[in-house]
């Protein structure tokens, strides 16, 4: 299993579930930042059209790309349930956000055999290994 740095490192599409059109909460500011420092982000938001001027998908299904990794901004009730859809997308990982612990989402990314990180920012972990991605000009 990779580090969440090594995740990062090789992570290019991240789809947020639970991305918030709310500025004052983390769930719009960190992938925000993630946006800022070259990731592609896209949201998934049954609510919204369009976050950062990115369109908002309903759920992980509906995108129609590839998919690196799943940034999870849910309950931890609900996180077994978004790494079930994340493996059905073909995510190579999962990322729950800090203060999101859920044992059963842990054994399915284990038993699927994808990358499992819980309890963290990703936002922070980004800043502490100075990561940023280099943006393509095409």
């Amino acid at each position: 299993m990779r580090t969440p740095r090594q995740i990062l490192e090789e992570s290019v599409t991240i789809a947020v579930v639970g991305a918030s059109r709310d500025p004052g909460k983390p769930a719009h500011n960190v992938p925000v930042q993630m946006l800022r420092h070259g990731w592609r982000v896209i949201p998934v938001n049954p609510y919204s059209d369009e976050l950062w001027e990115q369109r908002t998908y309903p759920v992980l299904a509906e995108i129609p790309e590839p998919v690196d990794l799943v940034n999870v901004f849910r309950p931890s009730a609900d996180a077994a349930e978004v790494v079930r859809q994340a493996v059905e997308i073909g995510a190579r990982a999962v990322w729950l956000q800090q203060g999101i612990v859920s044992r059963d989402a842990r054994k399915i990314a284990q038993e699927a055999g994808i990358d499992y990180v819980e309890d963290q920012c990703i936002a922070v972990v980004r800043a502490s290994a100075g990561l940023t991605r280099k943006i393509e000009m095409r």
